[in-house]
């Protein structure tokens, strides 16, 4: 199955991955993905199927340090996850999560990147990454890495 892979396109293995989903949990993967696409569009985007997640993650670089967000995507849903949220002025609390780091938005459909309050947090997030995202660029999807074991990406019956 690798070999096939390796023969596949970026866009092809990303396809692929989310097909595991439900359809309508995959659409929601696509159309978020979508509107992260347009609202940074110079991003470098790095694809991870991992055991957990399923992740999608957005930064100036190759280097995955330097990624500001990602959507994680499991069985259960779907999050915006700022990588940097933790130290992000956050007054409407929306962030959730209590690590020394990560904070996340859990998105009940891709609309939620379109509330004023997320576009906000976004904005900040941009501005006050470690590496800065820079004004153009060409759009590159990477995939990184890809676990042979997972787990179900569809919610048990």
């Amino acid at each position: 199955m690798r070999s096939s892979m390796k023969s596949l396109t970026a866009e092809q293995q990303l396809a692929g991955f989310i097909a595991k989903f439900t359809p309508e949990m995959a659409k929601r993967i696509r159309a978020a993905r979508a509107k992260m696409r347009k609202r940074i569009p110079q991003a470098i985007e790095l694809v991870y199927d991992n055991y957990n997640f399923f992740v999608i993650g957005y930064g100036p670089s190759e280097r995955p340090s330097d990624a500001i967000f990602s959507l994680a995507a499991q069985a259960k849903g779907l999050s915006l996850c700022f990588l940097q949220g933790a130290k992000l002025p956050d007054p409407k609390r929306l962030l959730k999560g209590s690590g020394n780091v990560v904070r996340n938005i859990r998105l009940d459909d891709a609309t939620t990147l379109d509330l004023p309050d997320v576009d906000a947090l976004i904005s900040v997030a941009i501005e006050r990454a470690k590496t800065p995202m820079p004004a153009k660029g060409k759009h590159q999807l990477i995939i990184r890495s890809v676990s042979a074991k997972q787990r179900p990406r569809r919610p048990m019956e």
